[in-house]
C-alpha cells in the first residue's frame, strides 16, 4: 500500500502524500515508455483513494494523433483494475521532475479524480489542484445539464 510519508528526509506535502515515491514509480514506468520518435518518455503514477498506485507510460504511434499519453494509460490501468478515484498524481520524464500534463489529459484526470486532485508540481513545490490547472473545465454533469431531448 502507499500511503504517507513514513521515511525521514521524503518530500511531504501538507497531507503527508509521499511525492518522492509517487514520482518514483512514474520514472520506473517512463523507462518503458515507447518514444521512438519524440525520445520524450513519460511516465504518471497515480494513488487512488483506496491507497493503490496506478501507472502508465505514453506509446507512440507514427500516426501522431493515435499517440498515447501517460496519463491515459494510467486512467486506463485505474479502471481497469476497478480502482478507486484518484486523489494524487505524478507525471515526469524519468528524471524525477514533475511534467505538466497536457490538456487532453488534464480533462480526462478531472473525470477519474475530479477538481480537488492533487498534481505534482515537482520537488519542494506544492502540490497543484486540478481545478487550478484547468479552471472552467466541462464535465459530465453539464452533459446531463443540456442534453436535448429531441
Amino acid at each position: 500500500m502507499f500511503g504517507p510519508v513514513s521515511s525521514p528526509g521524503a518530500t511531504r506535502d501538507l497531507d503527508g502524500l509521499d511525492w518522492t515515491r509517487l514520482r518514483e514509480a512514474a520514472d520506473a514506468v517512463a523507462s518503458r515508455a515507447y518514444a521512438p520518435y519524440s525520445g520524450l518518455r513519460v511516465g504518471a503514477a497515480g494513488l487512488g483513494r483506496d491507497g493503490q498506485v496506478y501507472t502508465g507510460c505514453n506509446v507512440e504511434n507514427a500516426s501522431f494523433g493515435v499517440t498515447l499519453c501517460a496519463e491515459c494509460g494510467l486512467v486506463s490501468a485505474l479502471v481497469a483494475g476497478g480502482g478507486q478515484p484518484l486523489v494524487a498524481v505524478s507525471v515526469t520524464a524519468g528524471d524525477g521532475l514533475a511534467l505538466a500534463p497536457c490538456g487532453r489529459c488534464r480533462q480526462l484526470l478531472l473525470e477519474h479524480g475530479g477538481p480537488e486532485l492533487l498534481v505534482d508540481n515537482g520537488p519542494g513545490e506544492v502540490p497543484l489542484r486540478l481545478a487550478d490547472l484547468l479552471p472552467g473545465a466541462f464535465t459530465g454533469e453539464e452533459i446531463a445539464e443540456r442534453r436535448s431531448e429531441r
